[in-house]
């Protein structure tokens, strides 16, 4: 019998394994090596997709990005600005959460990604449709990465032992109950997202309010 054959090599093959490996294991298991082991292939036929590694982890960082809801951006859609805000955080943090070790790459920013630039470009274009001035839809994007890669770097109540002797009244008379944290990690941090995703975009209805249209700038009249 003819021995079966082995899937052709390919960068989907590659992305989904070095994924596997920074989900399992982190950034630093990921190597040409390790990789060209898990998929039974020699080293050097993985340059025949990727230069290096960084080029393999930028895949990886893009195959996240691509898993983002960007349909609250459409033109035909009906949900407002702050909707649509809310509605793309919320998927952008499921995303990342989901792939913690890929966020220190992800937080670098798009680069050349193209799954990383479409995110970037749905959300300026869904801001400026809104009436945001392109100034301030740069800034609202730039704010919305901040607060989403840095919720998705670690959990607040993971870094809280269960421990109830850890937190002496008497060196932290306010942490009494915070050996509880860690057994409610989902709750907490979720709800943590959810108050500090309220709270930006309270603040940005407000500046949303007070902004100047451009179409109703008018020109200062000259003096004679």
């Amino acid at each position: 019998m003819a021995r079966p054959r082995k899937p052709l090599l390919s960068r989907d093959r590659i992305v989904e394994a070095a994924s596997a490996l920074v989900d399992s294991e982190g950034l630093e298991a990921v190597s040409t090596r390790r990789l060209a082991a898990e998929l039974g292939v020699s080293g050097p036929s993985l340059y025949n997709h990727f230069r290096n590694k960084d080029e393999i982890l930028d895949a990886v960082a893009d195959s996240v990005s691509a898993q983002v809801d960007l349909s609250m951006f459409d033109e035909d859609d009906g949900r407002d600005w702050r909707a649509a805000l809310h509605d793309w955080a919320v998927s952008y943090r499921a995303a990342l959460a989901a792939h913690p070790h890929i966020v220190p790459v992800l937080a670098q920013g798009p680069g050349r990604r193209p799954a990383g630039l479409r995110v970037a470009d749905a959300a300026f274009g869904g801001m400026v449709r809104a009436g945001w001035p392109p100034t301030q839809a740069t800034y609202i994007g730039a704010l919305m990465r901040y607060f989403v890669t840095g919720s998705a770097l670690g959990s607040f109540a993971r870094g809280f032992v269960d421990d109830e002797t850890a937190y002496d009244p008497a060196d932290y008379p306010h942490l009494g109950q915070a050996h509880l944290l860690a057994d409610r990690r989902q709750k907490v941090d979720e709800g943590a997202f959810e108050t500090g995703l309220r709270a930006i975009l309270d603040g940005l209805a407000l500046q949303y309010e007070q902004r100047t249209p451009a179409a109703t700038v008018r020109p200062s009249p000259k003096r004679s």
